[in-house]
């Protein structure tokens, strides 16, 4: 399994995890890069995601929803904030309302994932950064920290077969 270790910090409002991969860091950063690659990971396999807008730029916003076994969509959204291709993105990462419009009754995520080459694949380190340690403690009884590892768990089997 890709992820080796989950550490939460609720003093710093940190959520990091780390993750290993078994392709190089170029593969991995365009799987982030395509949204049709990136919906087939982003999320639990049993809340596949579907991208309507997506591009790693700076300044850009994504858009997204993830529909759920009984066919319900919850709808999120990306704004780009920084991009080093292969090696690092940052995005804010939010809730939306049914047209992409951003929920505000819930969390915003600052994240940073940053790819290092690793023993001929790479190590990926996302780190999510929440405004409050109410927020952190939110997504995690919404269940983030399970779900994360799921989508992240599918991204070895995903790169196998999609060299």
């Amino acid at each position: 399994m890709p992820v080796i270790d989950i550490t939460k910090d609720v003093e710093t409002r940190t959520l990091t995890i780390t993750a290993e991969f078994a392709a190089p860091v170029e593969r991995v950063w365009a799987l982030y890069a395509d949204p049709r690659q990136l919906e087939r990971v982003w999320g639990p396999p049993t809340h596949p995601a579907t991208f309507v807008d997506h591009e790693l730029t700076t300044g850009s916003r994504s858009t997204y929803y993830m529909t759920s076994p009984e066919g319900e969509k919850f709808a999120g959204w990306w704004r780009i904030t920084a991009v080093e291709e292969p090696h690092r993105f940052s995005f804010e990462d939010g809730f939306a309302h049914d047209d992409f419009t951003a929920n505000a009754d819930l969390p915003v995520a600052h994240n940073d994932y940053v790819f290092e080459d690793h023993d001929g694949g790479t190590r990926a380190t996302f780190t999510t950064v929440f405004d409050s340690a109410e927020d952190l403690q939110k997504v995690l009884d919404m269940g983030m920290e399970e779900g994360s590892r799921q989508a992240i768990n599918q991204i070895d089997e995903f790169l196998a077969t999609n060299p």
